[in-house]
């Protein structure tokens, strides 16, 4: 269902309500059955979840004649992974979060943030969304929600079909930690879930700097493609050894520490790092977006 078929119904229902607790979790409920509904949205989500599948029919093809893979070691990252996953189905869980962190998941997410306002305004539709009493914090705020409930959906979209995918190829079971030590399976799960939890955190940094994109500009495909170069400008960034000063101030500098939860005991330094950066990202570009959008001339 397309924005232009869906916005002027949802606006004219909203502008008829008072403002108020309810109205606000009518509003949120409007925005996030609006995002999901599109088909672009579903078509990201897709991608997203045939990528465990990928991977998974990748590794169960390269080890059927018993040859190992990924046969890396280290820091407990997507190789350390792989080599697990034939021994254990849930291994593919944490290799999948691996593999679609770096660029699947912030794409998809910078899709969606870039669009929130932007689209609205391309579409001609942003006005009568303003028409109701709630007001541009309440509205922005709704489309920052929607984004944040995005980037949980799909991290949860990649860790289900991985683990659906790992359990019809791989054996599943107690697993070995990248410590050393033996777990329970339902452990293992819960640390999946953990896992997954902190990777979708790690994109709210991402969804604010979108979101801010966004209020720049009436053109959703423009803020879409602004957040997505600067995702992969940043992450090139992350990548230069001479650049080791402002790395760690680099959104996605800690994105990969989530491994650190496969410990015994857990890691921690990275992960706090992570989810305070995040913290600080949302807040600064949250703020700025919410500045740009309370000053903008609204004209669409």
């Amino acid at each position: 269902m397309s924005r232009a078929e869906v916005s002027p119904e949802r606006a004219a229902d909203t502008a008829v309500r008072t403002s108020g607790p309810l109205w606000t979790f009518g509003l949120l409920r409007s925005e996030l059955v609006t995002t999901f509904r599109r088909w672009r949205t579903l078509a990201l989500l897709g991608v997203l979840a045939g990528v465990p599948v990928l991977v998974g029919v990748a590794v169960r093809i390269e080890t059927r004649d018993g040859r190992s893979v990924g046969g890396g070691g280290g820091g407990g990252e997507g190789p350390a992974f792989i080599a697990q996953v034939t021994n254990n189905g849930l291994f593919l869980v944490f290799t999948a979060l691996a593999a679609t962190l770096p660029f699947f998941l912030p794409m998809a997410v910078g899709v969606i943030a870039g669009d929130a306002v932007a689209g609205e305004a391309n579409a001609g539709t942003l006005r009568y969304l303003l028409v109701a009493p709630a007001g541009r914090t309440r509205l922005l705020l709704a489309k920052y929600a929607t984004t944040m409930t995005f980037c949980l959906v799909a991290t949860l979209v990649v860790a289900v079909s991985a683990l659906l995918v790992g359990a019809l190829l791989f054996p599943l079971g107690d697993l070995t930690t990248i410590s050393g030590t033996r777990i329970s399976f339902a452990d293992g799960l819960a640390r999946a879930l953990l896992i997954a939890l902190v990777v979708a955190a790690s994109l709210v940094g991402l969804a604010a700097l979108g979101l801010f994109v966004s209020t720049l500009t009436n053109s959703g495909i423009a803020a879409m493609a602004t957040t997505v170069g600067l995702l992969i400008t940043v992450q090139i960034l992350d990548q230069i050894p001479q650049l080791h000063a402002i790395q760690p101030y680099l959104f996605p500098h800690y994105w990969l520490s989530f491994a650190d939860l496969m410990r015994e005991p857990v890691y921690w330094d990275g992960l706090v790092k992570n989810l305070e950066l995040q913290a600080l990202y949302a807040a600064v570009f949250g703020s700025a977006a919410w500045a740009r959008f309370t000053a903008k001339d609204i004209t669409a």
